[in-house]
């Protein structure tokens, strides 16, 4: 963002500017920060020093939490990006802190403020019909085997990528139908394999090659060509080349799966604890963007069926 002629001619020297000036200095000279970050930090706090300008506070030791948030909320109306925003609050907290550290200051008006969240993306998924098309693989090789039985333990279960390329053998009790995986954090959770996944991994395992790389790809569920665990890019990669040999419209990857499983998972049962414990999110509140994506197909069913639902045509 360049800073326009008005802003610099209002943001004249004063006690806040000159306080600026120091702290670019000590980035300068002192942090060593590149001069593409200082311009960053000196734009930053131009608009800050703007707005204060403009409320007739021109010393640091005027500004409350209440000129900070305003200052926000002004650069919101701009249209500034929550990112943007973010940014710019980083660098006043990096001010006032100096200021602190400098003068004794025990008071840091943008400590507590924060910017406006950024809109969350809805993960993207498939649904049933999508699935099953995915699913459908038209060859019975051994790598085609490999690859379907990867395809449907991630959406058997809704693992991670990390968490199937690190599956062994041993970590599938086909009795009980039952995995226990290696999650985020080093944690291990306990989750179910369907019938369909367990017979692909079956099949897999009848031509899986015998000879392995080291111990490590031995004991591995999934191996490459040359006998070594198969790789999280490989998967993606194999996951991407399946997508368009069965003729869909999206790249398919790993997530997608995931985000299948949970979705659908959650449209039929409702039961957002459980969808929790089976993801293995530590917070449910990350389980909850599903009931979004469960709300837009209820919507959309509504539309499509209510006849209230949609606007007539003007006669």
């Amino acid at each position: 963002m360049t800073a326009s002629a008005g802003e610099v001619e209002s943001a004249k020297v004063s006690e806040l500017s000159a306080a600026v000036d120091r702290f670019l200095v000590y980035l300068r000279d002192v942090r060593r920060l590149s001069s593409h970050t200082l311009a960053g930090y000196q734009r930053d706090l131009l608009t800050l020093q703007t707005h204060c300008h403009e409320q007739g506070k021109d010393s640091p030791g005027q500004l409350l939490e209440a000129d900070i948030r305003q200052w926000v909320s002004q650069l919101h109306r701009r249209g500034l990006a929550g990112s943007s925003i973010q940014r710019s609050l980083s660098a006043a907290r990096s001010f006032f802190n100096f200021l602190g550290r400098e003068e004794g200051r025990p008071r840091n008006p943008a400590a507590s403020v924060q910017a406006p969240r950024k809109p969350r993306k809805l993960p993207k998924t498939m649904d049933a019909d999508q699935v099953n098309k995915f699913l459908s693989f038209s060859e019975d090789s051994l790598i085609a085997r490999r690859d379907r039985a990867i395809a449907e333990l991630f959406y058997s279960s809704g693992l991670r990528l990390a968490e199937l390329a690190a599956i062994n053998t041993t970590d599938i009790d086909r009795h009980s139908r039952l995995l226990t995986v290696t999650g985020k954090g080093n944690k291990t959770r306990t989750v179910p394999v369907g019938s369909v996944a367990l017979d692909a991994i079956q099949c897999w395992l009848d031509v899986r090659p015998r000879v392995a790389a080291d111990a490590d790809s031995a004991a591995a569920l999934f191996t490459s060509n040359q006998g070594q665990r198969i790789s999280a890019r490989s998967i993606q990669a194999r996951l991407k080349l399946q997508g368009r040999k069965a003729g869909m419209h999206q790249d398919v990857h790993p997530h997608m799966l995931r985000h299948s499983f949970a979705s659908h998972m959650l449209e039929s049962s409702g039961d957002l604890r459980a969808v929790q414990e089976l993801l293995g999110h530590a917070n449910i509140s990350t389980t909850q963007i599903y009931t979004h994506l469960d709300f837009q197909h209820l919507a959309k069913v509504y539309d499509a069926a209510h006849p209230r639902a949609r606007r007539r045509d003007k006669d």
